[in-house]
């Protein structure tokens, strides 16, 4: 159970990524989506 919550974790943050990445248009936009993913990571880490 704790590998598919991990499994589902990832395609979820992966999603995320993708959808983040399309959207930006600037460098700006891509920091926001960088810092945005990375708090993603640490969050899923934490729980």
């Amino acid at each position: 159970m704790m590998k598919q919550n991990i499994n589902l974790k990832s395609l979820l943050l992966l999603l995320f990524v993708i959808g983040s990445m399309s959207g930006c248009a600037t460098v700006k936009g891509i920091g926001e989506d960088v810092e945005a993913a990375g708090e993603a990571v640490q969050e899923a880490a934490e729980s």
